[in-house]
């Protein structure tokens, strides 16, 4: 929490400092995958909660569908966001790699794609975490379902629910600025 809580306190320091900039950048981001992404995750939700329910009523081959589906899902999400990535790349929005911004507000542009990657990154990376630990759980729910499996269930649900929940966040600070016509 602290981790993003930072990125999101810089945020908004440089947002407020460049209000036009940002909104312009937003509209640079691809609205349609960021709400497909945004979907993604919440229905991966869903899963994990429905495993918690699952192995609760000692379902174990439940549980441990709901857990790939929700992996599956979080693979979905990571390969559409590599593919925005590499469009970014091709239209040069890359700070400090091919950045090409002909505007006068490169500067606070730039800035925002800074955020952008730093912070869809450091998600991404909370997500293949998530995605390891929900695997390893559906292994070992093949073995056994032991109470201690379900402590672990319910922690690695509660994580995952986080990161869904940082992602709403930066999808309405990512996405949505631009967008509203003001």
């Amino acid at each position: 929490m602290l981790l993003f809580g930072g990125l999101l306190f810089a945020y908004f320091v440089y947002r407020h400092a460049n209000p036009a900039a940002f909104a312009e950048a937003g509209r640079h981001t691809r609205i349609v995958i960021g709400t497909a992404n945004t979907a993604i995750l919440l229905t991966s939700s869903f899963f994990v909660a429905c495993a918690v329910n699952a192995l609760q009523a000692d379902a174990r081959r439940i549980c441990i569908a709901m857990l790939v589906s929700a992996m599956l899902l979080g693979l979905l999400f990571l390969g559409l966001k590599a593919a925005e990535y590499a469009g970014e790349y091709h239209e040069h929005l890359v700070p400090g790699v091919d950045f090409s911004y002909v505007a006068p507000l490169a500067d606070g542009v730039e800035l925002f794609f800074i955020f952008y990657f730093v912070a869809t990154s450091i998600h991404a990376v909370h997500l293949v975490i998530g995605i390891a630990v929900l695997a390893t759980l559906a292994v070992l729910l093949r073995r056994s379902a032991s109470t201690r499996m379900r402590a672990a269930l319910h922690s690695a649900a509660l994580y995952w629910h986080f990161v869904d929940v940082v992602w709403i966040v930066l999808f309405a600070l990512i996405y949505l600025p631009g967008r509203s016509g003001t």
